[in-house]
């Protein structure tokens, strides 16, 4: 029985030690988190650039297919 309970006792202590080591994903989300962050800056930074730039290919979509609808390229 004791050496049972040593055994599950060694083992989890393994366990413990493993997860506590263990560092897969965490430099993942870290990353993730900071380019995030960084997009969000670079966006409110360029708000009014990005804004004229999605205005201008809408307009530009908008003329082409009016122009494909009417038959003009």
């Amino acid at each position: 029985m004791f050496y049972m309970l040593q055994s599950l006792m060694i083992m989890a202590k393994c366990r413990v030690r493993a997860f506590m080591t263990d560092e897969n994903g965490d430099v993942n989300i870290v990353s993730m988190v900071v380019l995030m962050g960084i997009v969000v800056i670079l966006a409110v930074f360029f708000k009014d650039q990005i804004k004229g730039l999605i205005e201008n290919l809408v307009k530009t979509v908008e003329t082409n297919a009016t122009g494909a609808i009417n038959g003009k390229e």
